[in-house]
């Protein structure tokens, strides 16, 4: 994974700009960076006057707070045959927010419940099975 540079290299650029020592596309080749890395360090430096590298990653929030988890919960243990796109609906209904299958299938690992699957057979199936 990629590194920011040094605190302390970024602030030889800005030194070195501060002191007219070169253009950026000079200043760029004396520090071995890109010349992209120099024009958005100078940008960052003269909009709000920051050298420090900018976050990488991080935590997002999640959709589903712990406070509807327990309502997560109500509606599976009150029927735990609902899909998970059904679980999505009534979790709209109730909140006022769309959650994707995904998400409310984190939800559900979380709370460390289990989902079943509605099983659809076909009638020449049953059927068959029936015979045997």
């Amino acid at each position: 994974m990629p590194v920011s540079y040094s605190k302390d290299l970024r602030e030889r650029v800005i030194r070195a700009w501060e002191a007219k020592e070169g253009s950026q596309r000079q200043l760029a080749q004396r520090f071995k960076v890109s010349l992209s890395f120099v024009r958005n360090l100078l940008r960052q430096y003269r909009t709000n006057g920051q050298i420090e590298a900018k976050r990488r990653g991080g935590y997002q929030k999640p959709t589903i707070v712990n406070e509807h988890l327990s309502f997560i919960q109500f509606l599976v243990e009150g029927k735990n045959d609902l899909l998970l796109r059904e679980l999505c609906d009534r979790y709209a209904e109730h909140t006022g927010i769309n959650v994707s299958i995904t998400t409310m299938h984190r939800a559900v690992e979380k709370l460390g419940l289990r989902v079943k699957k509605k099983v659809f057979m076909p009638a020449s199936k049953i059927a068959h099975e029936c015979k045997s």
